[in-house]
């Protein structure tokens, strides 16, 4: 590939958390090294889908926004997910469809309407060099993104994909209507009972699933606290075990914490069992003070769930 089939996007200015995320990072979590990968794979999925890209095609999760980026060459987008006031050239751009992004024109990402994370995909991906086999970038461990060292976007830098000038006419791909999700509406998460759940008393077994849930301030690509009753386990110490995308850990403080991409690999503390993907995805939506809700679902219905989604692209 020649320089001159490369094209890019500058940073004209970077906001609080902007991240090149693939699918994520795995077969390393034996040393240590978590997955990193989209928070809201439902939004990161369709976004590359609308452009036609491979599932393992890099993109752009942007938290917060705060980011305003100039295109140096005609180039067709894609945006899904939060609706963070994005405008083009000025002009109010909704998420969940694609579009053409002019040269020389910015595309800017203001305050979050709903939800806190987008995903902007480009054809064929951003471009970067890939550490222990993925783009993924885990600003934690110091890991993946546009430079391989885990540092978000900062002002000035550039994101290369492949590919000329995308053509600025042609109608707009949408994502279907039933697909979009409203990240203002309370949010109900499917969670998968298992691990140390019999080790909690009835009555915290019972404030777990008819309880509306707080998001607390204290949440990132790690993990969100939920805050509400206190939840009581039996068990006074464990043994270390491996944590998978979604476990719900419940500290001595008795508040959960729904632990996502960016977490730690093992942990120690007893656990009401695993959220789906897409109950992941969900959450990850979440601004601090809004409510959910957890609803227990069986291990094949979980399963079955997630197969849907992943046809309907």
């Amino acid at each position: 590939m020649t320089p001159q089939t490369l094209g890019t996007l500058r940073v004209e200015k970077a906001g609080p958390l902007a991240t090149l995320q693939d699918p994520g990072r795995f077969g390393v979590r034996r040393l240590g090294v978590t997955q990193g990968g989209p928070a809201d794979l439902h939004a990161f999925a369709w976004a590359n889908h609308l452009l036609g890209n491979a599932w393992e095609a890099a993109v752009l999760e942007i938290t917060l926004g705060g980011l305003i980026l100039v295109a140096e060459q005609d180039t067709r987008l894609a945006l899904c997910g939060a609706d963070l006031s994005a405008t083009l050239d000025g002009a109010s751009l909704s998420p969940w469809q694609a579009f053409t992004l002019p040269k020389g024109k910015a595309l800017t990402f203001g305050t979050p309407v709903s939800g806190v994370r987008a995903y902007l995909a480009v054809g064929g991906g951003f471009q970067a060099k890939p550490v222990l086999g993925s783009l993924a970038c885990v600003t934690r461990e110091g890991l993946g993104g546009h430079h391989g060292d885990g540092t978000p976007l900062a002002t000035g830098d550039r994101l290369i994909f492949a590919g000329g000038a995308a053509p600025s006419t042609g109608d707009a791909r949408e994502v279907p209507a039933h697909e979009r999700i409203d990240y203002r509406q309370p949010a109900t998460l499917a969670l998968v009972p298992g691990a140390q759940i019999a080790d909690f008393t009835g009555e915290s077994t019972f404030r777990a699933f008819h309880t509306d849930w707080t998001v607390d301030a204290r949440t990132d690509r790690m993990g969100v606290r939920l805050t509400g009753p206190r939840l009581d386990c039996r068990l006074e110490t464990m043994i270390s075990e491996g944590i998978a995308l979604g476990a719900i850990q419940v500290p001595p403080d008795g508040q959960p914490i729904a632990l996502l991409n960016d977490r730690q690999t093992i942990g120690g503390y007893p656990r009401l069992g695993t959220l789906t993907p897409m109950a992941c995805s969900r959450l990850a939506q979440c601004h601090p003070g809004q409510k959910v809700r957890l609803r227990p679902v069986t291990l094949n219905r979980a399963q079955a769930d997630y197969l849907r989604e992943v046809q309907a692209l």
